[in-house]
Parts: C-alpha cells; structure tokens; sequence
C-alpha cells in the first residue's frame, strides 16, 4: 500500500499548518536559534522545551519534527479539519497507544522567497531503527547542496530526474514555467505528489529507470540528485543505491543528460567518482562525456578514505557498522573497493552546457577548501565566461579593455633580504563565489595593475615591455593564456 496524499486531504493539512504558523519562518521563531541549531544537530531536548506551551504550532513540531507521541485530543486541535482515520491510513499518523505519532516528515523548508513543506519518510533516528529499502529521503544536506549548485536563471522546461521527494523540483518552481519529475521509486512518486500537491504545484510525474520515460522529449534544464553512492553493484536502498558498479551511476547519468538537453540548455547534477590507484580523477570524469559539443565543468568538494566512506553511509541508513549486519555489509564494501584499486571516493558537482560549437570546453577543478557562497550562480557565471571566450579571439582579446573586479586581492608574501623585502609570493584571492587563487609572478602582478577599464590589453602589454626592457611579441604569448584563464575564473572582467 502506497501512502495516499490525495488532494483533499494535503489541503487540510495545508490549511492547518498556516494556521498555526507551521512553516520555516514560524519554527525558527518559536524554537530561537539555539534551540533550532541543536535540533538540527539531532539533539531534540532544547526544542522540546521551546515548544511548552506553544500551542498547536508546538504540538505539529513535536509532532512532527521531534518525533514524539501527542494526545489524540492536542493533535485534533492542531489539525481540526484533518479526519485522524484518514490521516493514518494515509501514513500521515500512525496509532501509539492512546496517543498518535507522525508517520511520515512533513517539515518546513523554505528559501529567501519563501516556504513550502516537504512530505518524506521518517529518518533511522525517528523510525527508531534502519529504514526500509524503499525508504524516500527528506530534505538532507545533499539536496541542500545540490540546490545551491544550481542555476536559477529563467527557463521554459526542467527536468528533475530522480526526484524523490521533491525538493530539487520545489526550487526550480522558482524561474521553471513546466516541471517534470521522475523517479523509478513508487513510493517516492506518491510522496513527490504530495509535496507538489500541499505546495499547490502543477508538477508532471513519470515513473520509470533513469530517462526510460523521457525518449523524444528535451528540456532546457536537468537536475538530478542520483543515487550516487559507489561501491558494489548492489541495491540496499534505493535513494541511493543505483544496482550499477562503482561510479557507473554518476557515468551515465553524465553520458546521457546531453542528448535531453536542447541546444544550450543545462544539466546539473550531484556525482560520485573513484579514485583509483595510478588514475588522474579528471581524466576520469572526462572519459564519462560524449564526443564533442558539451561544455562541462567538474567541481569536486570532497575525497573520502574508503574506510570512513563505508561507515558514513552504514550510519546514515540507520546501520550500526559494529553490529552482524554492519560487519557484514562492510567486509563486502571494502572487499570490493581493494579488488578495484580504489583509494578514495570523490564527491562534487557537475555542470553541463549542450553545445553546438566544434571546440567545447572540458574542465576539472579541485574545490576542497571552505566556502559560503552557493556555486548555482557562479555555474552560470562560468558557462557565460566560457562562452565569451570562445568567440573573442586573440586580436578580439587584445582589443578589449578589462578590469579587476573589487572583490578580487592580490596578497603579497615576502621575506627579508639584504636588500629589504623580496616577494617569495604573489597570489590573487577572489572572496566570493568559490574563492579562487591564482599566483602570479611580478610581471602578471604589474599588468593586472594597468586593468583600470582605460586601455585595451594590447597597449597595456607593450607599454609594459617598454617599461621592463621585454620582447612585446614573447610577452603577449605569454600573457595571453594567462589572461584568459583569469577571465574564466572571474578574476578579471571585460570592461
């Protein structure tokens, strides 16, 4: 039996939670911040006595949030035109003695314009043990993730391959005028259904493996949060098991999203790859790519020890490695990944551009250091960036005049010499987006200091080799990739 969320129904529900002010801004309210942070750090005691004497806004995040067992009397109260059969025989609650407690999450989550509740299934810490193997993921730090990576530009048509709950197709309602979803999961589809329907979405559902039900059909946007954990060909749980070896789910998803894209749309998604010994990751990666005619861009966040990548993912599906069933599994994970040669897992995203142009533009960047900014802009950013440089040539680029954008430093390290100081390094800092560095040397250093937006590049360098006594020709071969892969991270912008 699937959890039916019929319309009826997710519009009482909906109903109910305004009234009582149950979404994101109403929960962060009544709790305060500290109470909220350690709530997310799964420390539910703090939040528990925020919610005293709170009313029916209190009862639904105890309800719902916390986990625990409500007086059929308080929970009538807080949904008073929700019939409490109905809602249990759809899942929504479930019988606990003489109380009732929340049978499936149904939490707040917004962004900066606004809220929407999430219906998923109930987290190994809720359940009170391991979820099932058709268990469908709430709002988790990878669909977080994911949604920040992503760009919101204006689009016709988007895609939300493997949708699960819905999330990822809660964000793209913002700038996408036609939503589709799909997922192989049944449960997942009737849970998807009913976000989409308390949220009062017009999303379309397709059931089916990977693009199986999409033949024909492209779109200007995919997103896709796959299920992208590597390891065994083998399905434990379907949110994030593909049944495919290895990083095969992450390849194909890559190989395939080109071909449902329409011309110069974008695909955006959630990848997990191998590092294996003797391997270059990038080259890796690079492999999963069609034959000409997408622009790509890998970012990878994170590298796991293999060790630590098997019990992370034990953990989150309720699994106690130290336990028969946890010895077991992990034997057989890591039995598979020494057979492969694997040193590490690593994780990031990947950003694809259909395009007709003979010469795309392939990149694989190491983005492991700490920062804030979400990358969804800087992606479009980039594929802009590529784009301009693909079509200004060397004579168009040494005609344009460019500039250093304000949050672009140069941080000088130098060292006492006999002389003073002597600079042992120069390097350029951008503080937004991915926070970029690049080092210079001290002729690159001189050169961004004439970018004031006045002269065009070709004067500046040879005002330049006038200046230092160099060759104007030699200097521009040089200069001129240089200035380009600055452009490409944002460093410098044309004027």
């Amino acid at each position: 039996m699937l959890p039916d969320l019929s319309a009826d129904l997710t519009a009482r529900l909906r109903e109910a939670f305004r009234a009582a002010d149950y979404d994101a801004d109403g929960v962060v309210d009544l709790l305060g911040p500290q109470a909220h942070a350690a709530l997310g750090r799964g420390e539910p005691e703090a939040a528990r006595r925020a919610t005293r004497d709170a009313g029916a806004l209190g009862t639904l995040v105890r309800l719902f949030l916390l986990g625990d067992t409500e007086s059929e009397a308080a929970v009538r109260t807080a949904l008073p035109d929700v019939d409490l059969d109905t809602a249990v025989k759809a899942e929504v609650l479930r019988g606990d003695g003489d109380g009732l407690r929340a049978g499936l999450d149904i939490r707040p989550y917004g962004d900066d314009q606004g809220s929407w509740w999430v219906i998923a299934d109930q987290d190994a810490d809720q359940r009170g043990g391991p979820v099932p193997a058709d268990h469908v993921l709430g709002v988790g730090h990878a669909s977080i993730s994911l949604a920040r990576a992503t760009s919101r530009r204006r689009v016709d048509t988007l895609l939300d391959l493997g949708t699960g709950c819905g999330v990822q197709a809660l964000h793209a309602s913002r700038h996408a005028r036609r939503i589709t979803a799909t997922d192989l999961s049944e449960r997942a589809l009737a849970l998807a259904a009913g976000t989409f329907r308390i949220n009062e979405l017009d999303v379309e559902l397709r059931r089916g493996e990977w693009f199986g039900p999409l033949r024909g059909r492209r779109f200007d946007q995919v997103v896709c949060n796959p299920p992208f954990v590597v390891g065994p060909p083998r399905v434990d749980y379907v949110y994030r098991d593909s049944g495919l070896g290895g990083d095969d789910a992450s390849a194909l998803v890559v190989r395939q999203v080109p071909a449902f894209l329409n011309e110069g749309g974008v695909g955006q998604l959630l990848a997990s790859w191998l590092h294996r010994k003797g391997e270059d990751w990038a080259d890796r990666v690079s492999s999963w790519l069609p034959r000409g005619g997408v622009d790509a861009w890998f970012v990878q966040r994170d590298v796991a020890d293999p060790a630590l990548y098997v019990g992370t993912w034990l953990r989150d599906a309720g699994v106690d490695p130290r336990g028969d069933e946890g010895r077991e599994k992990a034997a057989a994970w890591l039995d598979w990944f020494a057979e492969n040669d694997v040193e590490g897992i690593g994780f990031g995203f990947v950003t694809l551009r259909r395009t007709d142009t003979e010469h795309a533009e392939v990149v694989c960047e190491d983005l492991r250091h700490a920062f804030d900014d979400p990358l969804g802009p800087e992606a479009a950013a980039w594929l802009d960036r590529v784009a301009w440089l693909r079509a200004t040539d060397n004579e168009a680029l040494l005609a344009t005049r460019f500039t250093v954008p304000g949050t672009v430093l140069l941080e000088e390290v130098s060292e006492p010499t006999d002389e003073g100081w002597g600079a042992v390094v120069r390097r350029l800092h951008r503080v937004d987006g991915p926070g970029w560095q690049q080092e210079l040397d001290e002729t690159a250093a001189k050169l961004l200091a004439g970018f004031r937006g006045a002269l065009p590049l070709r004067d500046l360098l040879t005002l330049l080799a006038y200046a230092h006594d160099l060759d104007a020709d030699s200097l521009t071969e040089v200069a001129l990739p240089v200035v380009r892969d600055l452009v490409r991270h944002g460093m410098v912008v044309p004027a």
